[in-house]
């Protein structure tokens, strides 16, 4: 399998800072924030699945006209994976025709542009010998975090969480794990902040590292904007014995 950094900011505010969106070979989304739109139309149409973590808007921001832009291009529907809940949000909140059409009976029910499965946690989907497995994770709101198994190696990517030890149980019993990308939204002084917001930051982030029983390159996303040095300067000062990477635009990893 092949990963491709498409954003992983926390925030926007320039190239360099695209929300939360990975593209998988060439027809797999992880999130759809605003990194999406760096895709051509022929690469957004090349899309068939797409699997959110949660409904906050900075993973999902850029669905609804991704779908409005290649729908007459595509001769299926886009299929969007989420939890119950996380696709509940998209019907009530953003495809409810106030918003953004309801593209599941457009141009009608029987063929539309885009249909919702959804999925378990701990229960892999397997695309083309590729399997995605949500995992738990504890945000303000229902949320899931992936396991991209290509067969030969493993990459968890934690989408939004804060402490869960549910989670670390989770990515624990990988024997394949490579890679782990892992949220750390906030710096030390707004400790408070990441845990109301249940998010993590320095501190938080070392303590759940504590709990990881596998060895694997890890690397740091969803930085906010205006904190990305200063936090990155406490993960180097508390986990520099992980090697911590932080993730950047265009990043591929291949596993």
């Amino acid at each position: 399998m092949k990963l491709r950094v498409l954003g992983c900011s926390g925030g926007i505010g320039g190239r360099h800072l695209r929300t939360s969106s990975f593209l998988v070979d060439h027809d797999i989304l992880i999130d759809a924030g605003t990194g999406v739109a760096e895709l051509s139309v022929a690469e957004l149409a090349a899309i068939d699945h797409v699997f959110l973590t949660h409904a906050h808007l900075d993973h999902i921001a850029s669905l609804p006209l991704m779908i409005d832009t290649v729908a007459e291009l595509r001769s299926k529907p886009l299929t969007i994976y989420g939890i119950p809940a996380v696709l509940d949000s998209l019907r009530q909140h953003i495809f409810n025709w106030a918003i953004w059409p309801d593209f599941t009976s457009v141009p009608d029910a029987s063929a539309p542009f885009m249909r919702y499965q959804p999925i378990d946690t701990g229960k892999a989907i397997v695309l083309d010998g590729r399997q995605i497995t949500a995992l738990p994770v504890d945000h303000t709101v229902p949320a899931v975090a992936y396991q991209l198994d290509s067969g030969i190696a493993s990459l968890v990517y934690s989408g939004d969480t804060g402490p869960c030890d549910a989670f670390w149980q989770a990515v624990n019993g990988i024997g394949n794990l490579r890679h782990l990308i892992i949220e750390c939204a906030f710096s030390n002084r707004e400790q408070q902040l990441a845990k109301l917001s249940r998010h993590l930051c320095p501190d938080l982030l070392a303590a759940e590292l504590a709990k990881l029983q596998r060895g694997c390159q890890l690397h740091i996303t969803h930085l906010k904007p205006g904190q990305i040095e200063a936090t990155m300067s406490e993960i180097e000062a508390c986990l520099g014995d992980y090697g911590p990477n932080m993730l950047q635009n265009n990043d591929i990893f291949e596993f």
